[in-house]
């Protein structure tokens, strides 16, 4: 029978004893399955490099913040991986069309995994540290330390509160980001927002387009606002949610395989919603086909 390994983190906020029992259930009808609990920031990663050799494949009941950690523990022949969204928003399964509720989404993957039914997808890279769907310097850099922030002092932060935080953002700004970064052969820009993926994130049900031609099985796409004014919010604002009329003043890189960014200050840095704190630069990369995933 196969060996599979489900690497859990029991403290995102849609993982309790009872689903994990639950999920194990539904895995063990196609395998015989390990369960290894996170204990710490980075553990997935360690655990992920420890079983890869002896698993058929490594499923993960967690936040996206678990998927990255695992991927950053996994080389080119790892066996394939399984998401089960145990988080608030869980991007990465739902980008990859896994169900959100996380028994029906294990027993999708057991399907899949019985039927070796997977894709190979590319993943990206910033300063180092791999990411599935997106990263970010400054603009959902600063969003995502702020929402840590409410996180740490009352739990995870609704959809309303991520409005709030973002149109407070906003309002601090008064509408205006200038330019205070040098994409390397492209220009000056306010911000930059790098997508492996579409949708780039969501809010609640809603997905938001950043870079609606990206694609996981591609390079890296990126869009660079030159400068923000307060009348141009609104379209941008339309951009997002319909992925059409991206407005002009918008730098668009499509599958790109590398890209410089030199900051004119230290700048946040975020990837898949993980705060990697301030840099000076930042070097992105596209590693293609690295990744097999169940699917």
């Amino acid at each position: 029978m196969p060996h599979v390994a489900l690497i859990v983190n029991p403290f995102a906020s849609a993982v309790d004893e009872h689903r994990i029992t639950l999920v194990e259930g539904a895995l063990s009808r196609a395998a015989e399955v390990a369960i290894h609990l996170t204990e710490r920031r980075g553990h997935a990663t360690e655990l992920a490099r420890q079983l890869a050799d002896d698993a058929d494949a490594i499923f993960v009941y967690s936040g996206d913040g678990g998927f990255n950690e695992v991927v950053n523990g996994l080389g080119p022949e790892a066996p394939p991986v399984g998401c089960i969204p145990g988080g608030g928003t869980s991007v990465f399964p739902r980008v990859l069309g896994i169900p959100r509720d996380p028994v029906k989404a294990a027993e999708h993957l057991v399907t899949a995994f019985e039927q070796r039914r997977t894709r190979r997808i590319s993943v990206g890279r910033v300063n180092g540290r791999r990411f599935l769907f997106n990263a970010g310097l400054l603009f959902d850099a600063e969003l995502v330390r702020r929402i840590e922030a409410n996180r740490s002092r009352a739990g995870r932060p609704g959809d309303a509160a991520f409005l709030v935080t973002l149109l407070k953002l906003i309002a601090e700004q008064r509408g205006r980001f200038d330019p205070v970064l040098e994409i390397d052969g492209v220009g000056r820009a306010a911000f930059v927002l790098v997508a492996n993926a579409d949708p780039y994130t969501f809010l609640g049900r809603v997905p938001v387009h950043v870079a609606p031609e990206a694609s996981l099985e591609a390079g890296l796409d990126v869009i660079a606002p030159t400068r923000v004014r307060p009348h141009v919010i609104p379209r941008m604002f339309r951009y997002v949610v319909t992925g059409h009329g991206r407005p002009s003043s918008v730098l668009a890189l499509h599958d790109v395989d590398e890209f410089e960014v030199r900051c004119d200050r230290p700048l946040p840095l975020q990837a898949d919603g993980e705060d990697l704190g301030d840099v000076d630069e930042a070097f992105f990369a596209a590693e293609r086909a690295a990744l097999t995933v169940l699917a």
